[in-house]
């Protein structure tokens, strides 16, 4: 295995870990707002102890995530050197005001979400919360900013030691790929938010604990999932697959196993990609539906990967083609469960109907995955490009750092991670177990499955 190759393999590895921490921290952030708006406006204190709840795991996702996030800048600099040397004029201070935001802005708001609410006033209190929310938004946007000038560089300008130099701070964070993306991300974000917190609130009611919080868990979660998973794929899905299509059509016809141009070209559902034979065996397919979906017309000629020179194709192609078609339906079940979740609330029916709260509970992890999957489609249909069209990942590396010194830092991550793992998730199902603090005179829930385990 060559050098290049893991350090790959690395930062895709601590990458993937460290996202499953700031999708949820920035999907619980909007709900925790949520939850405290609607406990100021009406007054239930459910509501503002369902907050309370949350924080708890929003802090222990914030810690580990901002743990695993450190590493990453050091990569920079270990693993990907040259990327860095090069490229550090446009993305380093996107990434400078990143750590700003993360470590300032939200971690000493949550400070005071945290332990301030019998010092601060309820407005108080609820403008510490629209603050953490703030603070890990914009956190996400800098982050998001950097993606998409490698996906799509703007407001650029090359100097004579070979070396990128930022034009226009304004045009460059007015990048349309960087909004696009963003929206699409943060919508993701609150799905993955909004399904953990329905799964809680699933769980509950299945064991007959902390009944009252579990449908105030139901109610946040549904209404938030049912509009997040629904932008996610329109608008937010449809318009950003159009502007790839048009910046990108290698990616485009990587992830639908498009090798030939064609017009009315099919949408894939199901069937495997063979490289070798540029085909898709077993296919079941949609005929012009792709066409549609990108150009408005069942007609439109997609342009396939018979077009691009081979040494510019995506790689691993199978990979991106799966993670795509993972992401997609993935996304339509979600849409699927969440619009039957929010009719069956509308009707007063949600919180008696366990074949619901079945696959309510049991679906937390699939946001995870669609998540992750919907990053790979991103990263992998960018190659052969770590900067698309100006810089090949192949230039990026750290030629001096071995594959062996790569191999063993990365069976070291491997293994803190692991032990992190644990400990995250022993943390968390503590606060589960232990469920929402009952107010003084209140009613202790009863035992459940999950405390008997």
């Amino acid at each position: 295995m060559d050098a290049l190759l893991l350090h790959r393999i690395h930062f895709g590895f601590t990458i993937t870990f460290h996202y499953l921490f700031p999708q949820l921290t920035m999907g619980l952030a909007l709900l925790m707002v949520a939850m405290k708006t609607v406990a100021l406006k009406t007054g239930n204190q459910r509501y503002n102890e369902a907050a309370r709840f949350w924080a708890k795991v929003f802090a222990i996702n914030f810690l580990v995530g901002v743990v695993t996030g450190i590493p990453m800048e050091f990569q920079f600099g270990t693993n990907w050197s040259q990327f860095s040397r090069v490229t550090g004029g446009v993305i380093g201070q996107p990434l400078a005001m990143e750590g700003v935001f993360a470590f300032f802005l939200e971690s000493a708001f949550l400070g005071l979400f945290l332990f301030g609410e019998k010092r601060l006033s309820p407005l108080g209190h609820w403008g510490s919360a629209v603050m953490v929310w703030l603070g890990s938004w914009i956190s996400g946007f800098f982050i998001i900013v950097t993606n998409a000038w490698m996906q799509h560089p703007v407001a650029y300008r090359v100097l004579p030691d070979g070396t990128f130099e930022l034009t226009s701070f304004w045009q460059f964070f007015m990048n349309p790929w960087a909004w696009l993306e963003y929206a699409h991300n943060m919508s993701g974000a609150v799905i993955t938010g909004s399904l953990v917190v329905c799964a809680v609130g699933a769980l509950y009611l299945l064991e007959n604990k902390s009944v009252e919080h579990a449908k105030v868990f139901l109610r946040v979660g549904v209404i938030a999932g049912c509009i997040s998973c629904i932008a996610q794929i329109f608008p937010t899905g449809d318009l950003q697959g159009r502007y790839m299509a048009k910046h990108q059509p290698a990616a485009v016809a990587g992830m639908e196993g498009l090798f030939k141009s064609q017009p009315g070209a099919p949408i894939v559902l199901m069937g495997q990609p063979n490289e070798e034979k540029q085909t898709i065996d077993n296919p079941l397919a949609a005929n012009g539906v792709l066409s549609f979906l990108i150009y408005g017309n069942f007609a439109a000629e997609v342009q396939g990967l018979d077009r691009i020179p081979r040494e510019n194709w995506p790689q691993p192609l199978p990979l991106l083609y799966y993670a795509y078609h993972i992401m997609a339906g993935l996304g339509t079940y979600f849409v699927l469960l969440m619009v039957v979740s929010a009719f069956l609330l509308w009707r007063g029916r949600l919180f008696t109907t366990r074949w619901v709260l079945w696959p309510l509970m049991l679906s937390f992890p699939l946001p995870y995955i669609a998540n992750t999957a919907g990053w790979m489609t991103a990263e992998i249909g960018r190659q052969p490009w770590v900067v698309y069209g100006l810089m090949r990942t192949e230039q990026g590396y750290s030629k001096y750092v071995s594959a062996g010194n790569g191999l063993f830092t990365l069976l070291g991550f491997m293994g803190m991670y692991t032990v992190l793992s644990i400990l995250f998730i022993v943390l968390v199902y503590r606060i589960i177990y232990n469920g929402p603090e009952i107010p003084a005179g209140g009613q202790a829930p009863q035992e459940s499955a999950l405390a008997r385990a």
